[in-house]
């Protein structure tokens, strides 16, 4: 059975994204983020690839979902999420990592089986984007390492992993 993941990088105050940007540069939680999803199939809305600063990640199968119909190199496109997670489950994948940005987490975030969030011990009210609250009555924590801020890492971060409760 092909488990939904979601990773997101998320502050304090639940906020995401600004500007069609990232909040900060974590070093750590790019580092981590490429070991996770390394190899896998990460599947991401319009808005979100277009942030990215190379286009497709490299060594991963890049979904984008566009209701445009649109088409960018490197990836394949899907006009909905529920045709996209559908026809890649059948590829029987183990692990599919959902990457963003917030109307793709909103529309996943009750079918995800595990949640790889970083915390970003920070606050940013100018962002505006910004991650579903995370149900601990639906969520249970397995683990959690905590990284200092640094040279690299402007902000604490911690990685945490949530499975799915019983459904």
């Amino acid at each position: 059975m092909t488990e939904i993941s979601i990773v997101a990088a998320v502050a304090s105050d639940g906020a995401i994204g600004r500007g069609n940007g990232l909040l900060c540069r974590l070093k750590g939680d790019m580092k981590y983020f490429k070991n996770l999803t390394m190899g896998h199939t990460i599947i991401m809305g319009r808005k979100t690839f277009l942030s990215l600063p190379k286009g497709a990640l490299p060594g991963r199968r890049n979904i984008v979902v566009t209701r445009s119909g649109a088409r960018y190199p490197g990836t394949v496109t899907y006009p909905d999420l529920s045709v996209a997670l559908t026809a890649e489950k059948l590829l029987a994948e183990k692990e599919i990592f959902i990457i963003g940005g917030e109307e793709i987490y909103r529309q996943t975030i009750d079918v995800a089986d595990r949640l790889y969030i970083t915390e970003i011990g920070g606050t940013f009210p100018d962002a505006d984007k910004h991650f579903p609250p995370i149900d601990l009555g639906r969520w249970r924590e397995i683990s959690r390492q905590e990284n200092p801020a640094d040279g690299d890492n402007p902000y604490p971060y911690a990685f945490v992993v949530y499975d799915r409760k019983e459904r």
